[in-house]
């Protein structure tokens, strides 16, 4: 089962409110969640079809350096371990 692209980023944490205010006005691109507020380290679930419309947000975001190490991992939640 695939549920959603799965990635992470750190985000500066001075522009923390700005970014997902921006981020969240694109209905339906993914959802975001802080997973280590002290590094501002964020986990998105992007859904395939957005996937192209996230990572053009996200270049944005790494130009002016608000966003960094922006990764696509295997989604953690497709673990057979894992707990929904």
């Amino acid at each position: 089962m695939h549920v959603c692209a799965y990635f992470q980023a750190h985000v500066n944490r001075k522009e923390t409110y700005h970014f997902v205010s921006i981020l969240r006005s694109f209905d339906h691109v993914c959802f975001d969640r802080t997973i280590n507020p002290e590094q501002g380290v964020f986990e998105f679930f992007v859904p395939p079809a957005a996937e192209k419309k996230f990572l053009h947000i996200m270049h944005y975001f790494i130009n002016k350096n608000i966003v960094m190490n922006l990764k696509k991992l295997p989604n953690r939640l497709e673990s057979p371990d894992s707990v929904f």
